[in-house]
């Protein structure tokens, strides 16, 4: 049976824990960052987050503002935008994070600073589709004549 050790396995970018270890129903990632760089833009996500500090300090910033974060701390952040968080490394030391949530697709990112979102159509897509959205169009854009459309519809 596969195994990672959350504090000491290298990192380099992140560990798709998960994946590594055959996990379905989870998502798990475990991410280092460096002094001065962050984990992500400020976001939030339509599932609920959870974030473990396995070493070092970060900054979390949240609706609420900014604290703290050490060694041991979990957090845990809602679904939607009472959630939206972005952690900061302001320290002089590499931290380490877990985060963790369920494995739900296609996966919703919000991004409030840069008025983007991100769609994912599976776990294993990194790269996704973000979409600013003043692009957005009409519901009806491009469907000409459906609301005059009266079937037949296929049982």
């Amino acid at each position: 049976m596969a195994k990672i050790n959350a504090f000491d396995d290298e990192v380099v970018g992140r560990i798709d824990a998960s994946r590594a270890l055959g996990s379905c129903s989870t998502l798990m990632y475990i991410y280092e960052i460096e002094p001065g760089g962050s984990s992500s833009p400020y976001h939030y996500e339509y599932e609920e987050e959870w974030l473990l500090v396995l070493a070092g300090t970060l900054v979390l910033r949240t609706p609420d503002g900014e604290q703290t974060l050490a060694r041991g701390d979990l957090i845990c952040f809602p679904a939607g935008p009472d959630g939206a968080h972005k952690l900061v490394n302001r320290g002089a030391s590499t931290a380490r994070t877990m985060l963790f949530s369920a494995n739900r697709t296609p996966a919703v990112t919000v991004y409030p600073d840069s008025d983007k979102i991100g769609v994912w159509s599976d776990a294993g897509d990194a790269d996704g589709q973000i979409f600013k959205r003043a692009t957005a169009v009409p519901y009806s854009d491009g469907e000409d004549g459906w609301e005059r459309d009266t079937g037949p519809w296929p049982s």
